[in-house]
Order: C-alpha cells, then sequence, then structure tokens
C-alpha cells in the first residue's frame, strides 16, 4: 500500500477529515509524504512530497506542515516505515483532556507498554512539536498530542493503518466508559501478563513493539 493510498484509505473510515491529517512512508531518498493543505480525494501521485529526512525537498511539491515531526520519527525509530497523524474524533477528544490513555484495556500494550502517552500542546508544524512527540513516543508505536490529535507508526502502511484504528477504538472505548463511570485500570502484574500472552499472539507471534 502506497502513502498516498493509505490517505484514501484512512479517509474513506472517518480518521482524516479535510486536511486535518498527514501520511507518510519512508524511502530511499527519505520519506514521501501527503502535501502541505491536501485532502483525501484530491490529491494525485505528483503532488505527493518527497524530502529527505533533513528537510530537502526533492521534488517541486510542498511537504505536510509536520514533515519535521515525520523525519523525526524515521531518524529515532529504524523500525519505522511509515506514519500517521490524524485529528481523529476519539484520539483528539482525549487528547484534549491533555490525558494518557491508560491500562484500562489489556489491548493498550499493543502500543509498546501500559500506557499512550499524551505530549504537552506545542504549536503545530513546528520543531518542538516534533520533540514533544518523540518523548511521547519513547518506548511507544503510538501517542496523543494535546489538544491536536494522534500519531502512530509502524513497520509498513499495512501495520500502522492497523494500529491507527485500534488506538481510535480504545480512545471512544475509554471515552465511553468514562462517561458511565470509572473505569478500573490493570494492575503492573496484570499488564505484566498481557505483555507476555502478546509475544505469542499471532500468525507470526510478533513482539509488540515489532
Amino acid at each position: 500500500m502506497s502513502a498516498l493510498r493509505l490517505y484514501n484509505r484512512l479517509s474513506d473510515i472517518g480518521l482524516i477529515a479535510g486536511s486535518s491529517g498527514n501520511v507518510s512512508t519512508r524511502s530511499k531518498h527519505g520519506m514521501t509524504i501527503t502535501p502541505s493543505g491536501g485532502s483525501p480525494g484530491g490529491v494525485s501521485h505528483r503532488d505527493m512530497a518527497k524530502v529527505s529526512l533533513d528537510g530537502t525537498r526533492l521534488n517541486k511539491a510542498t511537504p505536510s506542515s509536520e514533515w519535521d515531526m515525520h523525519a523525526a520519527i524515521y531518524r529515532a525509530f529504524p523500525e519505522a516505515g511509515c506514519v500517521v497523524h490524524t485529528h481523529a474524533d476519539a484520539c483528539t477528544a482525549l487528547a484534549c483532556l491533555n490525558e494518557d490513555l491508560p491500562p484500562f484495556h489489556y489491548m493498550v500494550v499493543q502500543f509498546g507498554g501500559p500506557n499512550v502517552r499524551c505530549a504537552p500542546y506545542v504549536t503545530f508544524g513546528t520543531s518542538a512539536l516534533a520533540d514533544a512527540a518523540l518523548e511521547a513516543l519513547r518506548e511507544r508505536t503510538a501517542c496523543l498530542l494535546a489538544n491536536h490529535g494522534m500519531l502512530v507508526y509502524g513497520r509498513d502502511p499495512d501495520q500502522t493503518l492497523s494500529r491507527a484504528i485500534l488506538l481510535e477504538s480504545l480512545c471512544r472505548q475509554y471515552l465511553l466508559a468514562r462517561a458511565a463511570g470509572t473505569p478500573k485500570l490493570l494492575s503492573d502484574a496484570e499488564i505484566a501478563v498481557a505483555v507476555e500472552r502478546f509475544k505469542t499472539y499471532g500468525p507470526r507471534a510478533e513482539r509488540t513493539k515489532s
């Protein structure tokens, strides 16, 4: 799956609305990323920006304003082959509370630890936001961005799409539980057992951070 196809797919399932999101894939030159101000359905392959990881533009397309955040992830995490940033409803709602997604459900460990951190608010499109995101992503494959949205990476577009869907689903479930009462959080011991179980879960028995 290409970055453009993933971009359109995220729109089709409601995780991107209008220009409120961006997608990139790692490439031999650095990365290919959706263009500034683009919207799914209105972007073609020739509109996709090719950028080195130091920010050098390699074609005429203007990259997303969040290119620095994407580039920082590729530099910091060699296993990252694709990055997705969206303003998906449930993720953004929780991010606007400036709260982490806690261990209310065992599936949270799929992102590498007992929680998904929320990075503090920083102006969009800045290197300071990239720095804040990297800190929140330490030993994780996803984070929330306060008063902004969500960020997730994977080895390829298919895995990244799956993680984006899971994160939005978990944030929605957590907010529903909060609306009904006070969710019971899993203990450190219960989380540790879940982590061990996931080491042999699935056809390829992938580790939670693979």
